[in-house]
């Protein structure tokens, strides 16, 4: 504990993520991401998001993955630059997300599910 910290008689903070649920249970999650085939980092993009949407979205979301090998018009019309990218379309605002989806926090943070201290 910090000089400060006992001064107040508090305790450090301690970052703790907390599953998304607790003020917004019954908002979907609309998500779609974008991958190259079944390249190493597209496998790993589709298999993080789906971990992080099991354990913090679980029965509240909607994955569509989008092979732009097979359906390459969609890139133009959702103005998709990089790959792997994750849209998160809905609750708005929309965002997007590029990267294979390995840092949890970041991604979290990206669809609005935010960082808790306690």
């Amino acid at each position: 504990m910090t000089a400060a910290a006992e001064a107040k008689g508090s305790r450090p903070k301690s970052r703790r993520l907390e599953p998304a649920g607790a003020g917004r249970a019954t908002e979907r999650y609309v998500l779609k991401l974008y991958v190259t085939g079944a390249t190493g980092r597209s496998l790993r993009a589709i298999a993080n998001i789906k971990a992080i949407c099991e354990q913090y979205l679980k029965g509240r979301y909607d994955l569509e993955v989008v092979d732009i090998y097979r359906r390459p018009a969609l890139l133009r019309r959702d103005q998709i630059v990089a790959v792997p990218t994750l849209i998160k379309k809905l609750p708005i605002p929309l965002r997007l997300l590029v990267g294979d989806l390995s840092r949890t926090e970041q991604v979290l943070k990206g669809l609005g599910l935010v960082a808790r201290t306690s």
